[in-house]
């Protein structure tokens, strides 16, 4: 699979270019421009008076044009020079390489667009909603570094079994909505799904409460004051039922702090309160408030105990600097503090993000278990003993010894050697003909092989992912779901033609055709489409043909009778043509 690159996409790990897939620009139709134009239109002419005025700033500096759907080549040539790119992908992708993409300064953009049916807003992610709302606001300085640390942080934020299985649901969600095929059946199995999972989630993970933030700010977010705000959130800026509904007294406007953390959203449905943040520094503010709570900071038992639940790929980093990376699966504990450590599968030791010599997966494939802590009646912890120290607890190369770990943990072995740090400080021991047991339980025995001890008093971090990118084969991913493209019937394409044909004339390409030709058309044959007649209405009004301008809107009146759903739809189109509010 290919994609354009440049410098900043050369920068990503493999793992993250797994999930990236080619544009495809040839495949969107005229139908599908005609959307994008549409929202794009009907946006800028509303979101000029209530977004934020990096919208519209944005919106010229990322080079995304009102009149057609953006080619991400395109794109990225621009982007490259604010020091961002994008890329495309098939639809929601897990929450964690989300993140991670934002913390290399990459946009994910979900390249498919919605139908003309869900004009007003999708739960499926699309070029509209990413594109149109999330691009223009990185132009900002300082909210393109709220992004980029938002991600750092987010990519290390600990998910749960449950997150990763309402992640799926969620993702099967948005694809089914958006098929032209589902019956209302199964879209409301799959909503009933999500309920209840949402409902059983038990203590929220680190990812969910994080996913939240994203969500209040970078998704739903106001600036500004409580009484008066401007829209910055990209689900507002992209959909233009909601961003019209949340300007209204019907959505509670909240000021933002860390409790956005513990508010819940549900994806389904408009959002009955939104937080409003005074500037975008708050947003940075909040965002370390909240990582200042995570394992990544705080490390400990608490961290320990998250990675053990995610039952997940994560790192533990001692206060050695030691980071052993793998799934974690058991601890023993002393007096709330862990005084061993197992996982099991696949596991790497590192320092500073950098694998150790002769301590990858295939020297750890079935994992690694190792005591924590200090000697009993020691008050000096091994970590902290100099060459002089050491020597003086036989703690040295080719010594015979008993360790025995406060908590009943008993090592005896052999050492065989020792690594050290760049500071100087052990960070790990090797044994032979070793025991480990802790109490009556045997934990390591000599013919187990060689033996290595991690040193560290305690636990300072715990996060997810490895700790060396380069430790795990971690281009693995498989999608269980793939969006679901559209089959065109003959009916789609004929109509999809006279989109063409509209779109060509509008634009100059070809003067030849006959709008009353397709206006007659449209009446027979496609009586319920009511976006291509806006168009030809705006063609009407700007060629000064009153005759045909009245026709097409009595013709989008019976619509309106025999769906009134669309009225304001239509009203709306209208509306930017006499008010002579269409962009050149």
């Amino acid at each position: 699979m290919t994609f354009d690159s440049n410098p900043v996409l050369d920068k990503l790990p493999n793992h993250l270019k797994q999930y990236i897939k080619p544009q495809n620009y040839s495949l969107y139709t005229a139908i599908d421009q005609a959307v994008w134009r549409y929202v794009m239109r009907k946006n800028v002419a509303y979101l000029s008076e209530v977004a934020h005025p990096s919208y519209l700033e944005g919106l010229n500096k990322t080079g995304i044009s009102v009149d057609q759907i953006p080619n991400m080549y395109g794109m990225n040539r621009i982007l490259k020079e604010i020091g961002w790119a994008a890329v495309a992908v098939d639809g929601f992708i897990p929450p964690s390489a989300f993140m991670e993409f934002q913390a290399y300064n990459v946009l994910v953009i979900a390249s498919d667009i919605r139908q003309l049916e869900n004009i007003e807003y999708t739960p499926a992610p699309d070029i509209i909603h990413e594109g149109a709302g999330h691009a223009p606001i990185i132009a900002n300085p300082e909210y393109a570094e709220y992004l980029r640390r938002f991600g750092e942080i987010g990519s290390k934020a600990i998910s749960s079994e449950k997150d990763y299985e309402l992640y799926e649901a969620v993702r099967y969600l948005s694809i089914i909505k958006e098929a032209s095929g589902s019956t209302k059946k199964a879209i409301k199995e799959a909503e009933e799904k999500i309920e209840v999972l949402q409902q059983n989630m038990g203590e929220p993970s680190e990812m969910a409460l994080i996913r939240n933030l994203h969500w209040w700010t970078v998704e739903y977010g106001l600036i500004g004051e409580v009484s008066n705000p401007k829209i910055y959130g990209a689900g507002l800026l992209s959909s233009i039922g909601e961003s019209a509904w949340c300007m209204t007294d019907k959505v509670s406007k909240i000021p933002y702090s860390i409790e956005a953390a513990h508010t819940a959203f549900d994806i389904t449905q408009p959002q009955p309160q939104l937080f409003v943040t005074p500037d975008f520094a708050y947003l940075s503010q909040v965002l370390e408030e909240f990582a200042n709570t995570m394992g990544l900071r705080k490390g400990g038992l608490k961290g320990l105990e998250k990675l053990i639940n995610a039952k997940a790929l994560g790192t533990i980093e001692l206060s050695t600097g030691l980071q052993i990376s793998g799934i974690f699966s058991r601890m023993i504990t002393h007096e709330n503090k862990a005084i061993y450590v197992q996982t099991t599968q696949e596991t790497a030791l590192a320092y500073r993000e950098r694998e150790l010599v002769g301590h990858g997966i295939d020297d750890h494939p079935k994992g690694f278990g190792s005591p924590l802590g200090k000697l009993k009646g020691i008050n000096l912890a091994i970590e902290d003993m100099s060459p002089r120290d050491l020597k003086a607890y036989n703690i040295y190369e080719g010594e015979t010894i008993s360790l025995e770990f406060e908590g009943d943990m008993f090592l005896s072995g052999k050492i065989v050697t020792g690594t050290r740090n760049l500071m100087g400080k052990i960070i790990l021991i090797s044994f032979e003909n070793c025991t480990l047991r802790h109490k009556d339980e045997v934990l390591f025995e000599p013919s187990d092989g060689l033996y290595h001890m991690a040193v560290g008093q305690k636990i300072i971090s715990a996060y997810n992912g490895p700790a060396d990118l380069c430790s795990f084969k971690m281009v693995t991913h498989e999608i269980s779901t793939e969006t679901i493209q559209e089959d065109s019937t003959k009916e789609k394409a004929k109509l999809c033609a006279y989109y063409q044909q509209i779109r060509e004339f509008r634009e100059g390409v070809n003067r030849t055709i006959s709008r009353n030709k397709v206006f007659n058309v449209l009446k027979e044959e496609y009586p319920s489409d009511w976006l291509l007649p806006v168009e030809l209405y705006e063609l009407a009004i700007l060629n000064g043909d009153k005759s045909f301008s009245e026709k097409i809107v009595k013709h989008l009146e019976s619509i309106k009778l025999s769906n009134p759903k669309l009225g304001h739809l239509i009203d709306d189109g209208l509306a930017l043509v006499k008010n002579n509010m269409i962009p050149n």
